[in-house]
Formats: C-alpha cells, sequence, structure tokens
C-alpha cells in the first residue's frame, strides 16, 4: 500500500474518531498554527526570498501577518461559527425545535499557488480547521523551498492523524485527484483547474 493510500485512510479515520468535531480541537490546531507562523518567521521569510524574491517586509505582511489574522479571526468567531442557527419554524412545528446545524464535510484536499504560497495554502487550512474537517496540504512544487518548509513544519504543529502534507508536482497532484475526496479547494488558472474538476468527479 503506497503512502497516498494508507494516509488518506489514516485521515479518514481520524475524521471518523470524532476528533475534529469539538471545538477544543479545532481552537488547539488554529492556536498551534498561529504559533508555526510566529516561531518560523525567519526560516518562511528565507524560503520566500529563495523562491520568489520577496523582501522580508513583503512576506511579513502579505504572507505571515495575513495568515496569523486569519487564524485570529478564526479563533474569535470559532464559537458562533459552530452555534446551532435558528430558523423560521411553520405553523405546523410550533412546539418543535428547529434548527440548522452545521457539520464538517470530512477529508479535504488544499492545492496551494506558487504565487503566495503560504497565504493561499495555509487560509484554506484555517478554513477546513475551523470547519471540523481532516485535509491534506499539496504545496505548490513552482515554489520548492516554501513547500519544503511546509512539509517539515506542519506535522511538527498539526495532528498528524487528521492533517497531512504531500509534495511534488503535476503527477502527484494527478493521482491525487484519483481518490475521493469531500471538499478540493485550488487557487490556480482554469487550464489546470478543469482537468483537476474533472479528475475529481
Amino acid at each position: 500500500m503506497s503512502w497516498y493510500e494508507d494516509g488518506i485512510e489514516r485521515l479518514r479515520k481520524g475524521f471518523s474518531s470524532g476528533r475534529t468535531r469539538s471545538l477544543e480541537f479545532r481552537t488547539s490546531e488554529l492556536t498551534s498554527l498561529i504559533r508555526l507562523l510566529s516561531e518560523n518567521e525567519d526560516f518562511i521569510c528565507e524560503a520566500l526570498h529563495k523562491d520568489l524574491r520577496k523582501c522580508k517586509f513583503e512576506t511579513m505582511v502579505s504572507e505571515i501577518k495575513f495568515t496569523k489574522n486569519e487564524a485570529i479571526y478564526a479563533l474569535n468567531n470559532l464559537r458562533g461559527w459552530t452555534e446551532p442557527e435558528s430558523v423560521v419554524k411553520p405553523f405546523a412545528m410550533k412546539l418543535d425545535q428547529c434548527f440548522i446545524q452545521k457539520q464538517p464535510l470530512g477529508l479535504v484536499l488544499i492545492i496551494g499557488a506558487w504565487n503566495y504560497p503560504l497565504q493561499l495554502t495555509l487560509t484554506p487550512l484555517i478554513g477546513a480547521i475551523s470547519a471540523g474537517n481532516c485535509a491534506i496540504i499539496k504545496p505548490s512544487e513552482i515554489s520548492p523551498h516554501t513547500s519544503d518548509l511546509l512539509v517539515r513544519l506542519l506535522p511538527k504543529y498539526l495532528d498528524k492523524e487528521c492533517f497531512a502534507v504531500i509534495p511534488g508536482g503535476p503527477d502527484e497532484t494527478s493521482y491525487l485527484l484519483t481518490f475521493p475526496f469531500d471538499k478540493i479547494f485550488f487557487t490556480g488558472s482554469p487550464a489546470i483547474g478543469r482537468p483537476g474538476a474533472q479528475g475529481a468527479g
């Protein structure tokens, strides 16, 4: 069994266990992601400079602080997002309790972009965590230093039974898309996104 089959099965089991559904788990993972960004600023700046010649100021503002603020916003709003939502009841159901309870989808595939390789990879991850999902992160191979950094760092900060990072290029992405995912998040051109959507069914 290849890593793909084994890894996807592991993450599916992680989701099925119900651990991602609790507010405590989501809060813990988002807090860990904020720590990752805070504790590795120099490494992130170095990787983005090597990949895209981004200066430290641009990386701090458009990649690190932007992503960190997204995570903080999610933390501040998480309880409200997960609470049952009241609905207008028809007359025949006046005595019933009627509400909408949002549920996580399951396993999410996040395919990152090369031009904002941190922000456009981790911001969707923040959404996936906030919604109680597990996720596979596929960073862009066109920004290899940032991709390598995410491969090294994310498993140190996030729950390995619920989140995984897969490096590689078009071949790895195409193979990933042969597996069923509950949600796919892709940032990029229609020329690449359309075949990916077709492959995903």
